[in-house]
């Protein structure tokens, strides 16, 4: 597997992925389906200094780039969204595999390497955050095996598909995955 920034030139093959995934994410959530709502998205993601989006890769494909590359398939995306700088050092992870990857470790290792990404340079983050709605298992799941720990419960938290919805918050510090 191997991490990339979005990119606009993305847009296609994201968008055919969330398509056939339609299922896979309902209702947890509703990544952009449609070439101008794809590229507002991703504009937000390049060039909003707050976030970091990522395309999940697998490696292979017509330009294999090594660990942040991956020139295969779109396998799924993770963003970190509200960074803050200063003494708070954190951000909050958005994230969600396509269909076709599901269930085949792939988002695993996508997510251990955007939390190497945010732990290091330039980020030098210390804290991230995960909300996850509790009925989410596969979700729980990850965070679980990436090493995040659960540290509470937000009501009505996020409105997602029609309602507002309540969420785990999970964490992890750059101290816990040092040891």
């Amino acid at each position: 597997m191997g991490i990339r920034p979005f990119t606009y030139e993305d847009g296609a093959e994201f968008i055919e992925r969330v398509r056939e995934s339609r299922s896979l994410h309902h209702p947890w959530l509703a990544p952009p389906a449609s070439p101008d709502a794809y590229a507002s998205y991703a504009g937000r993601l390049i060039e909003d200094p707050t976030k970091a989006g990522f395309l999940v890769c697998e490696k292979g494909g017509k330009d294999d780039k090594g660990s942040k590359g991956g020139g295969g398939a779109v396998a799924g995306f993770i963003n970190i969204n509200n960074i803050v700088q200063g003494a708070f050092l954190c951000g909050a992870l958005g994230y969600g595999a396509f269909a076709h990857a599901a269930g085949r470790g792939l988002m695993g290792e996508g997510l251990d390497l955007v939390v190497g990404y945010a732990f290091g340079p330039p980020l030098r983050l210390h804290r991230l955050e995960i909300n996850v709605q509790p009925g989410n298992a596969a979700s729980i799941a990850l965070a679980r095996r990436c090493g995040f720990r659960l540290e509470g419960f937000s009501p009505d938290f996020l409105y997602i598909d029609g309602a507002w919805r309540d969420h785990e918050r999970w964490a992890i510090t750059s101290d816990m995955r040092r040891r």
